[in-house]
């Protein structure tokens, strides 16, 4: 007979679309998910498509993990197995595993153009940080005559993610619950659900998290959302009230979905601290909506700008901005990085995306450098802060 805990019998019963399933490490998580799935392609009408952000070979990195639960159900006989693919040849069900990012590039279109998806499995969600693509993908699991589903598998990120925003924040649900709400079902699990299949060698090492790393524990043990992210560049800031008077202004310039962004930096060398003040963090905005903001927040306040827009910041300056490209070359981000660091931020109470960007701007693996997101208003602030410190004698920052 095989066990499953009662938790993850809700992906067979309930008929909600949505199933968002978090849990930390040993929660057995990714065992059940599996588990069901193999069961479900006894159930005629069903094609799954298994997704993680990236994926390598499929027929080595996760279908191992099915075959082992087809093994234990005892039911080898009855699938074929491809090199992406799992077939049941009673059924003609199959579940299909591919990479929404793979080495040829973005695979949005054609995921979204699979005919006839009756459940679409996101595994390690949170490495998915762009809504759109799930979006796409979501309205294409919609075979008629049958239920549809849509499943998340994750370890929690931090709780700027869209994930926490849109099914715990804007659903008034609250973390680490088993319920259900509207098209949603929420089941968490920890390793304490999971505790007579895990060895005494794990268990111990928790206890040794549990004692020296509390947040870490909570985190990657328990499964909690972070205010913060892992390896976060900028821990030396605090809120303040940051008074208006002469700054300079740095501006990374935004796209159809990359806000633009403007915020106001004064460097006080004596005391070593940064005064930051965010004044715009919008999407699509047209170079008039640009030189209009700049104008009415900056006067004639020098701007230091994203320099990989020369003709945007050659027009701005034509309309009047004191506007200047921002200093880049070989380093010149973690050199800028650095720079920041030697400071203390005083962050005004008011920049509410500087403060998420604060708490989520973190360092790839080995710290070579950072992630390419959570940047936009920090990106702004670093070429400000370059541009002075670097270039401390060349004249007024101020329009005369």
């Amino acid at each position: 007979m095989i066990d499953i805990n009662k938790k993850y019998k809700t992906l067979a019963e309930s008929l909600s679309r949505y199933f968002v399933v978090t849990g930390g490490r040993g929660s057995g998580k990714s065992y059940a998910v599996t588990l069901i799935l193999c069961l479900l392609l006894f159930e005629k009408g069903h094609k799954i498509l298994f997704t993680r952000y990236t994926m390598t070979a499929a027929k080595i990195s996760i279908i191992p993990e099915f075959l082992e639960k087809i093994e234990i159900l005892g039911l080898t006989e009855y699938f074929t197995i491809t090199r992406d693919s799992i077939i049941n040849n009673a059924t003609g069900n199959e579940i299909i595993f591919r990479g929404i990012k793979t080495s040829s590039g973005d695979q949005t279109a054609n995921l979204k153009s699979l005919q006839g998806i009756t459940t679409w499995i996101l595994d390690e969600a949170e490495e998915l940080v762009d809504e759109e693509i799930f979006d796409k993908i979501d309205l294409s699991v919609r075979k008629k005559g049958i239920q549809n589903r849509v499943i998340l598998i994750m370890n929690p990120a931090t709780k700027a993610h869209w994930i926490y925003t849109r099914f715990f924040e804007e659903a008034a649900v609250q973390e680490g619950t088993n319920t259900t709400k509207g098209q949603t079902t929420y089941i968490h699990t920890t390793y304490l659900d999971n505790i007579e299949n895990l060895d005494e060698s794990f268990l111990k090492q928790v206890q040794r998290i549990k004692d020296t790393r509390p947040e870490k524990y909570k985190h990657q043990i328990l499964g909690g959302w972070l205010n913060k992210a892992e390896g976060v560049i900028f821990d030396r800031w605090k809120l303040g009230k940051v008074e208006e008077g002469e700054f300079i202004y740095g501006m990374d310039f935004g796209f159809s979905v990359d806000p633009s962004t403007l915020v106001g930096v004064r460097v006080d060398k004596d005391r070593k601290q940064i005064e930051l003040k965010e004044y715009l963090y919008k999407p699509e905005l047209t170079t008039s909506d640009l030189f209009t903001i700049g104008k009415r927040i900056a006067g004639g306040s020098l701007i230091v700008a994203d320099s990989a827009e020369p003709r945007l910041i050659a027009e701005l300056r034509q309309r009047g901005l004191n506007i200047v490209p921002a200093i880049k070359g070989p380093g010149s981000v973690n050199a800028g990085i650095a720079m920041l660091q030697d400071y203390e931020l005083i962050v005004d109470e008011g920049s509410e995306n500087l403060q998420r960007e604060l708490n989520n701007y973190a360092w790839l693996e080995k710290k070579v450098s950072p992630v390419d997101k959570f940047n936009h208003l920090i990106d702004a602030v670093r070429y400000a802060v370059y541009y002075q410190l670097e270039r401390p004698n060349r004249g007024s920052y101020h329009v005369r």
